[in-house]
């Protein structure tokens, strides 16, 4: 069991989420999982996430609910001890 899990809700941000990616798995802890909730996107987000083959990356996709819904799914499918939540914004 992973000792920190860091939630991505995702919706629509097809231009960002490598780079967000790439920042979590580039950190110094390698002792994570990465939990994508694929919030329903409607653009190329999904195959953007998708396109990395590390194990510690989960993406669950559902039907649009919300960043707060999103957020609270990735909690409850974290298995770690704790959890960070990290968004994707746009600079």
């Amino acid at each position: 069991m992973p000792k920190f899990a860091v939630v991505i809700p995702l919706y629509n941000k097809e231009n960002y989420i490598n780079r967000t990616i790439d920042s979590v798995l580039n950190q110094t802890i390698k002792d994570l999982e990465l939990i994508i909730i694929n919030d329903g996107s409607t653009d190329h987000s999904l195959e953007k996430a998708s396109e990395y083959s590390d194990s510690r990356i989960q993406i669950i996709n559902q039907k649009n609910v919300g960043l707060a819904g999103a957020r609270n799914r990735g909690m409850e499918e974290a298995r770690a001890d704790y959890i960070a939540l990290l968004y994707v914004f746009k600079r």
